[in-house]
């Protein structure tokens, strides 16, 4: 009879650094499916993130408004809590309904907006179009 052992875990744990940052930037990621939100520090440390999926919503409700909303609140409240964060820059991304509602949801928790920039990526030239059509 052989005794297995068990493989023992090597390697550093992560340690939480509790600093105060009063700066930062927001990316809000608003596809048609989700919102995604980041929180980041001036050096670009993720401080907190979230997404209407995080946030407990499922299939099409993911994908509205309200779900945007819940989604900044619990991330903004988390951030506030953890490194008392005071004034953002927000950077938006794509055409999703949870766009305007993130940022309504920012400004609504008290925190000051410095900048507000839509970093959409939009194609130059794009992909090649389709043959004509021959009748």
């Amino acid at each position: 009879m052989e005794i297995k052992k068990k493989a023992k875990k090597t390697g550093a744990k992560k340690v939480k650094k509790d600093t105060k940052t009063e700066r930062g930037k927001v990316y809000i990621s608003a596809s048609f499916n989700n919102t995604l939100v980041t929180i980041v520090d001036d050096a670009g440390d993720t401080l907190a993130w979230g997404s209407s999926g995080a946030s407990g919503f499922k299939g099409t409700r993911k994908s509205t408004p309200y779900a945007a909303t819940t989604a900044v609140d619990k991330v903004i409240k988390k951030v506030r809590d953890e490194h008392s964060l005071q004034e953002v820059e927000i950077y938006v991304k794509g055409p999703g309904p949870g766009r305007d509602a993130a940022l309504r949801a920012i400004r609504a928790a008290g925190i000051k907006i410095s900048l507000i920039a839509d970093i959409t990526p939009i194609p130059h030239n794009g992909p090649r179009p389709k043959k004509k059509r021959r009748v």
